[in-house]
């Protein structure tokens, strides 16, 4: 490394750092303010008070962390053209490009950081979170936990259809279970029981009665009734049951959160369930792609940063904030807009979220050409 580059880089974790530290100040305060009453309900102590606190920060580095590498590199990059530092390191023979090393660097450090956080830290400390706020309160005064469910799931791939009063994730029991499934000759089964409970790896229901139907179009008839009754083709497992029980939320299939699932929840929902309904893959696939596509959104704010900093001249710090706010507002706007047309099927998902990297990168790239 140059010289120059470890000026460069040095130069800009300063502003990096004081980003970072202001956004903080601001966080925590607001996020006291926010949580005051949660707190107070879940009678959190100063210690579960701050390891909350704890928890929720990964989730809030997710969200402005371009934001915060945005503001660091106007600020650095207008510092060295007010003092023309720039033009001297360019007169020197040091090509835009070339000078510019540093910052593509720290933007895929800080893609793979995002992507670490949101894939790795979020979901788990989404976790954490919610066991620091069940500490000191009854289980029966919680709302309804994640492990208890009262209502069904399709399961596509195998043509399956349960539905149940309540189901018990943890103890794998069900009340008032009733199972639909197709054959492969058309025909289908219906099963209903009192309760039903996952043992050695076989669902085990009681006092159960099965009905079946000759074929596509007959009438259904009683093929069994007994107090107790094994079926191990019905293969869906615990874990198999809370991934098919968090994609049959409609909100979950369609909502707009774009950290909700990781992805590989995703794919292997994806790849196990081939024949979803159009609507539903349209969403899914916009969903997979754009948790792929959002961290690069730290490395395509480098690219837009450079031609917006980098002009030679004096100018007034104002322009580098200004500019900042309009990228981000500009980004946001065409993210939002491509993720619908995503999820309505009116652009492949793979396009829908990928879009607003090409364009501003594509725009950035063509800036910086044009710098001079």
């Amino acid at each position: 490394m140059r010289l120059h580059d470890r000026y460069l880089f040095r130069e800009l974790l300063t502003p990096l750092a004081s980003c970072l530290g202001g956004f903080l100040v601001f966080w925590i305060s607001f996020f006291f303010f926010k949580q005051l009453e949660t707190i107070q309900e879940k009678k959190l102590t100063l210690f579960d008070t701050a390891e909350y606190c704890a928890a929720s920060l990964p989730e809030f580095f997710v969200l402005v962390l371009p934001i915060l590498l945005l503001l660091a590199l106007l600020y650095a990059l207008t510092q060295h053209a007010r003092h023309n530092e720039i033009t001297a390191l360019r007169a020197a023979g040091v090509g835009l490009w070339r000078l510019c090393v540093p910052y593509f660097i720290v933007g895929l450090l800080a893609t793979g950081v995002y992507f670490a956080l949101n894939e790795i830290a979020v979901p788990r400390c989404a976790r954490w979170a919610n066991d620091i706020l069940s500490r000191h309160v009854k289980k029966e005064n919680l709302p309804k936990s994640k492990t208890r469910f009262t209502k069904g799931f399709p399961n596509p791939r195998a043509h399956r259809v349960w539905q149940f009063d309540e189901y018990d994730a943890v103890s794998t029991r069900m009340i008032n279970p009733k199972v639909t499934w197709i054959l492969h000759d058309g025909s289908w089964r219906f099963l209903q029981a009192e309760r039903a409970v996952r043992t050695n790896g076989v669902w085990t229901f009681s006092n159960a009665q099965l009905f079946k139907q000759a074929g596509p179009h007959g009438a259904p008839s009683p093929m069994a009734a007994t107090n107790v009754l094994t079926l191990p083709e019905l293969d869906e497992t615990p874990e198999k049951i809370l991934l098919l029980l968090k994609f049959s939320d409609t909100q979950t299939l369609h909502g707009s959160s774009d950290a909700d699932i990781p992805l590989a929840e995703l794919w292997d929902y994806l790849r196990n369930n081939p024949g979803l309904r159009a609507e539903d893959a349209h969403a899914l696939q916009t969903k997979f792609h754009g948790r792929l596509a959002t961290p690069w959104t730290c490395f395509v704010v480098v690219l837009m940063a450079i031609p917006f900093g980098a002009q030679s001249g004096r100018r007034n710090l104002f322009f580098g904030v200004a500019g900042s706010i309009f990228i981000c507002f500009a980004y946001f706007v065409l993210q939002r807009v491509s993720v619908a047309f995503g999820m309505n099927g009116h652009l492949p998902g793979w396009l829908a979220a990928w879009l607003p990297n090409f364009i501003f990168a594509a725009v950035g790239i063509v800036l910086t050409l044009r710098t001079r």
